[in-house]
């Protein structure tokens, strides 16, 4: 009880300073927005069997609106650890555990305000997806989002440094984004790539969402939901031993 307290405390924190900052909310917007309006339409001749760009197109925004706001969720942490208040946690009567979790919380729920215009924006474009379909693809790119998240804060406890944090995240998230499908058909390139991008746990997720999208519920679905939840699992387990060797 004690624990769940704690979270709820470190949670309604950031999460209210996130609010307040409306500006950074919608400028992690912009990139997903800009793709959506200028790169979708082309996808209407390039996909293979007529299929709907936007069926496809918007899924993979959404992870990638995940891979890039939540991979860069260790940003908020860099200044706590600077200014000395995460080594003031260790006198600090509150669970570790709640440290990390409430933060991740809190990129979930921005990651799930910036998700829904973007959704808005693909029914506008005659995006026929499935409504139940569209909750279930945002719960999975939820849960991806906070192993993504939890990833980040480890990255940002071992290089607490913005010069050192932004270009390694971009390093990691730019072969991520390419070798996942998000773009372009992954499995039309030559057959080392597509080796290559089935490494990528990304790959599966994306592919999830879209058949989630689609109302489609089969083997990709399941595979995809289960490397979602290994991905958050392990990177949380890892995060949170992390967290707590630095503030024990």
């Amino acid at each position: 009880m004690h624990t769940l307290q704690d979270i709820g405390v470190v949670f309604r924190s950031e999460l209210g300073l996130a609010l307040r900052n409306r500006i950074g909310i919608a400028i992690g917007l912009i990139q997903p927005f800009v793709y959506l309006l200028l790169f979708g339409p082309l996808l209407t001749q390039a996909l293979p069997g007529g299929r709907n760009p936007w069926l496809f197109f918007v899924p993979g925004l959404l992870l990638q609106l995940g891979l890039f706001g939540t991979g860069f969720a260790g940003f908020n942490l860099i200044p706590d650890i600077r200014s000395g208040f995460v080594e003031r946690l260790r006198v600090a009567p509150i669970s570790r555990l709640a440290i990390l979790l409430g933060r991740v919380l809190k990129d979930a729920v921005v990651l799930v305000i910036q998700a829904v215009p973007l959704i808005v924006l693909g029914y506008a474009f005659g995006m026929a997806a499935n409504p139940f379909g569209v909750l279930a693809s945002v719960a999975l790119i939820l849960i991806t989002g906070i192993g993504l998240a939890s990833l980040s804060y480890v990255l940002a406890l071992a290089l607490p440094n913005e010069w050192l944090f932004a270009p390694t995240v971009n390093s990691l998230a730019i072969p991520l984004l390419l070798l996942s499908g998000i773009l372009l058909p992954i499995d039309r390139g030559p057959a080392w790539l597509d080796l290559l991008a089935r490494l990528n746990p990304l790959r599966y997720v994306v592919n999830a969402a879209r058949a989630l999208f689609a109302g489609q519920l089969g083997t990709t679905v399941y595979i995809g939901g289960l490397v979602a939840v290994a991905l958050a699992g392990i990177s949380f387990a890892v995060g949170s031993r992390l967290f707590g060797r630095r503030t024990a």
